[in-house]
């Protein structure tokens, strides 16, 4: 059996940007494939009982901070999104119909890069527009699938199985059955996935 992990993301979360501009070299280094499940955020926390961050005061206070400690860790561009927290749900939706139709890889890179380094709202149906076309696509070819009752079955159907496989927020990583949750949790994924088999 290959060694992969799925990555279960949304573009609201800065901690699955920040995570994401690390998979290319984990894979790399460990020969494993990345599988990309986005998954909307609100459902997963909503699902699970479990609180988003900016409403607890202390880790709202806290988040700026640590954020910039993991983007100097990094070393990557950053600029948090003065439209947080958007709703992502069409930009999910867009992904997994470019995952169907081809040029995910492109729209992915660019999905991110929109939101938390070029804080666009990608909740704008002209703005995601205009990222979708500048990442190649045809936007509104993709944005019509995207609103069709198969896509936004899928982006339900990933919701419903991270929650079934015990995930509590995003970014959450599985390496066969077992889960990690969160950009810090890292070097664990890369570990399990080393030892595969």
């Amino acid at each position: 059996m290959p060694r992969r992990v799925e990555f279960f993301f949304d573009y609201l979360s800065p901690y699955s940007y920040l995570a994401d501009t690390q998979l290319s070299g984990l894979a790399a280094r460990t020969g494993g494939e990345i599988v990309y499940r986005p998954a909307l955020l609100h459902g997963v926390l909503t699902g699970s009982g479990n609180t988003p961050p900016p409403t607890v005061p202390a880790r709202a206070r806290h988040m700026p901070a640590d954020l910039a400690r993991w983007v100097a860790r990094y070393g990557v561009d950053f600029a948090f999104n003065p439209a947080f927290p958007m709703s992502t749900v069409n930009a999910l939706r867009a992904a997994l119909a470019a995952q169907a139709a081809g040029g995910f890889a492109a729209l992915h890179r660019a999905l991110f890069r929109a939101v938390w380094v070029e804080r666009k709202n990608v909740s704008d149906a002209a703005v995601l527009g205009d990222v979708i076309a500048k990442a190649g696509l045809d936007s509104d070819a993709l944005l019509a699938e995207a609103a069709s009752e198969p896509t936004k079955a899928r982006l339900k159907a990933n919701v419903d199985e991270a929650l079934a496989r015990g995930a509590f927020g995003l970014p959450s990583f599985f390496v066969g059955d077992e889960l990690f949750f969160g950009n810090d949790r890292l070097g664990f994924v890369e570990a399990a996935l080393s030892s595969a088999r």
